[in-house]
């Protein structure tokens, strides 16, 4: 059974009560438009000290890195060039076997 209705403006034929629910509707309205902002400023604030927190925590370990690179000395230090000086010894697979 479908019910349709000629008048699909205010509920009430009583102006009164249409004026009470425009009003209440607005002030729903209202509140959820306020409280979406205050919600939206305190997600905010939150995301930007975790933020600053986090940043805060990168620069410190950092500066720590590049002063405890600094206490090792030169010596460390790869050169300009790029280049990486060392020794190394070729195996042969065959010598292994030899000697079990």
């Amino acid at each position: 059974m479908k019910f349709s209705s000629v008048n699909r403006g205010l509920p009430a034929g009583n102006p009164i009560a249409n004026v009470f629910v425009i009003v209440v509707g607005a002030l729903a309205i209202g509140v959820s438009i306020v409280l979406g902002f205050v919600a939206f400023v305190v997600l905010g604030s939150i995301v930007a000290v975790l933020a600053a927190v986090l940043g805060l925590r990168m620069w410190w370990f950092n500066r720590k890195l590049r002063a405890q690179g600094q206490q090792t000395g030169e010596a460390s230090r790869p050169h300009p060039g790029g280049v990486i000086e060392g020794e190394y010894h070729v195996l042969d697979a065959d010598e292994d076997h030899r000697d079990s």
